[in-house]
């Protein structure tokens, strides 16, 4: 059975790194919990780190937080759709939001619960992903100003994500400007500024975040030690947190080219083959994961002597070569992965998910 792996002591070392490094920079930040995809196993080993504040796109991950901790302060990271709104004031503490619809909703639920909810009002700095335009988010403000039951504690933006525009001093310094205004304007405190990410921190130790810029949303950098603005690994992190491993369930010499005419197969691929290979074989090994769990352009084997060769909905068919190093039915093959990778992988009711702690070789299983 094919499975994926948590390196505990790996986290705990990333995290470390992370929360010294934010504190000796007087910054705020929030674990984007994202790419655990809800996996109780994994969010309860996370809870044990430290951080009190936990982000997701999910409202049904927010939940699983609150069933192990319900002390956690969650915050719900992307505009509310109207059906989810109920659950966002019960589930969420804090949510992003840049629709006056959706707030005045929000507004009437959190009288109805009896709750005042918090909200982060999202601001377009030139991503064009979620975010009130900047001319007109004075007036919204105002708008949103005099809701009952809603406090705005805090503006925020989105960059990189949808067109990979990065975060500069000009953009965060823009961010904080719009927190003066509405202080002076509105006679308020505006307690966060959340304009930082993963791809945000390199800019810190930079001396290029503006000092207005006090909370961040971290997800990539912390579970893969991403450096994301330079598309590169920080030194003093883990990147290998998460490993997949899948057993051979075949392994025989075989044809590289098939035999047959040669049309689409499911993901409507046409093949084609070099004519020098004809006539030649190769050993061909079966794994038992396939395209309903992952995408193999997110994956790497450990083993670089191992080549893809095509993959169906349950099944990856793997290149061996000569087979070197002596592979038999009932190895395991181990991967890395990306980001995405990760995130299919985990979205997988397929793929069972353990945690290892590599002091003690022990592993727990969900």
């Amino acid at each position: 059975m094919a499975f994926i792996t948590l390196n505990a002591v790996k986290l705990k070392s990333n995290f470390d790194y992370l929360n010294n490094f934010f504190k000796e920079h007087d910054i705020d930040w929030s674990v984007v919990t994202k790419i655990l995809c809800g996996n109780r196993l994994y969010l309860a080993e996370l809870l044990k780190m430290g951080i009190s504040q936990y982000s997701d796109s999910r409202i049904s991950n927010l939940k699983v937080i609150k069933t192990i901790d319900k002390n956690a302060q969650t915050i719900y990271i992307k505009p509310p759709a109207k059906g989810v709104i109920p659950e966002v004031i019960e589930y969420a503490d804090i949510s992003m939001n840049t629709d006056f619809r959706t707030i005045k909703m929000l507004s009437e639920e959190a009288q109805k619960q009896g709750v005042t909810h918090k909200i982060i009002i999202m601001i377009d700095l030139g991503e064009l992903r979620e975010g009130v335009m900047r001319e007109d988010f004075v007036d919204f403000y105002s708008r949103v100003f005099e809701m009952k039951n809603i406090e705005i504690i805090g503006l925020g933006t989105n960059l990189s994500c949808l067109y990979g525009i990065l975060p500069n001093n000009d953009k965060l310094i823009q961010l904080s400007l719009y927190k003066q205004l509405v202080e002076v304007k509105f006679n308020v405190k505006i307690p966060f500024i959340s304009g930082g990410s993963s791809v945000t921190i390199p800019l810190v130790s930079q001396g290029l975040i503006p000092k207005g810029i006090n909370h961040f949303r971290v997800g990539e950098t912390l579970f893969m030690g991403t450096d994301v603005y330079n598309s590169n690994k920080f030194e003093n992190m883990e990147n290998d947190i998460f490993k997949l491993y899948a057993e051979i369930i075949e392994l025989y010499e075989k044809p590289i080219v098939p035999m047959g005419e040669l049309g689409t197969n499911l993901e409507g691929e046409t093949y084609s083959f070099e004519e020098k290979d004809y006539g030649k074989t190769t050993i061909r090994a079966i794994i038992d994961i396939g395209l309903l769990d992952i995408d193999m352009k997110h994956l790497d084997p450990t083993d670089t002597k191992i080549k893809y060769s095509g993959a169906t909905s349950d099944m990856v068919v793997l290149d061996l070569g000569e087979n070197k190093n002596k592979y038999k039915v009932g190895d395991l093959i181990e991967f890395t992965m990306d980001y995405m990778g990760i995130v299919r992988i985990m979205n997988s009711k397929y793929i069972e998910k353990r945690i290892i702690n590599v002091e003690t070789k022990s592993a727990a299983t969900a």
